[in-house]
């Protein structure tokens, strides 16, 4: 088994494990627990997680110390695709190959399922007895922030539907969208090390290409992807009339782009101080990715 499948069974039973740990007062309270464990355990490709340990794995961490922080990014980003899936947000009624939370359980559940799964990611890490405090504030802050700037560009996201932008907004839109919290999983696992001033600069620079290239290659992936393999509805952007980098340059092009994002991450990381082989493996599967 390759390590980054290790990395994903890893954050799986944590993840589960977290869940079923959740308090309920009555058989009313369980339901709400039994709604965030639907879409937390449906699947899902844990690439944020499998960030945080492998850059923690680079400076030799300890990765119980790692387990809170994981399991926390991947939950901010479970919350954000439920509701994301809301009829008021890109209504679709698919997601991981079933049917969203509020096609299941109701628009209102759904969306206190989101809420709690927020929640429960900022309690697994400021309760964790091994991970010491000053280094909590640190890992909380960056959540919060990062937890934020994803909400704006959800938000730039709603506002230019049907709009005619340019490549600057979409950048900006991508990059707090979907590079906010991939940028937030690399600096976690840097965070819970000794990693110095300089890897952390590199690693926030390698962040920013990855984070771009992952919603480029998103965009190219929704015109060239069945709904099967990519458990969701294929020509999403398109049928919604959002904007998007095939739509503004082209297919081809696209790809490119994104490709030669990849390979600018991949030249940030022969800056840094460590063995860099683990994450540079990860890299060039996330650009192979088909989902």
């Amino acid at each position: 088994m390759e390590i980054h499948d290790q990395y994903r069974e890893r954050v799986n039973s944590h993840l589960e494990s977290y869940l079923s740990s959740i308090p309920s007062s009555s058989n009313f309270s369980s339901e709400l627990k039994n709604i965030m464990k639907y879409s937390v355990l449906a699947g899902g490709k844990r690439f944020r997680p499998i960030l945080t340990y492998t850059v923690a794995g680079l400076f030799n961490s300890e990765f119980e110390k790692v387990d809170s922080s994981a399991c926390a990014i991947e939950l901010i980003h479970i919350y954000s695709l439920i509701h994301d899936d809301l009829p008021a947000m890109d209504d679709d009624d698919i997601r991981h190959n079933q049917p969203a939370s509020h096609k299941v359980f109701g628009e209102a559940q759904a969306i206190l399922a989101g809420d709690g799964l927020q929640a429960l990611a900022f309690h697994i890490i400021s309760s964790d007895p091994l991970v010491h405090s000053s280094t909590k504030i640190k890992l909380l802050e960056l959540l919060s922030s990062s937890s934020y700037a994803m909400a704006e560009g959800q938000s730039i996201d709603l506002s230019v539907v049907s709009k005619k932008v340019d490549l600057d907004v979409l950048d900006q839109m991508h990059q707090k969208k979907t590079g906010a919290l991939l940028n937030c999983a690399i600096k976690f696992g840097a965070l819970l090390t000794d990693a110095s001033e300089k890897d952390l600069s590199i690693l926030e620079s390698f962040s920013n290409h990855v984070g771009l290239a992952y919603q480029v290659q998103d965009d190219v992936l929704d015109v060239t992807t069945s709904d099967e393999v990519l458990g969701k509805r294929q020509n999403s952007d398109a049928v919604k009339n959002k904007p998007s980098y095939p739509a503004i340059i082209g297919l081809d092009k696209s790809i490119r782009t994104f490709e030669n994002l990849y390979q600018g991450a991949l030249d940030e990381l022969s800056h840094l101080s460590v063995d860099s082989e683990p994450l540079r493996l990860l890299t060039k599967r996330l650009m192979k990715r088909a989902f």
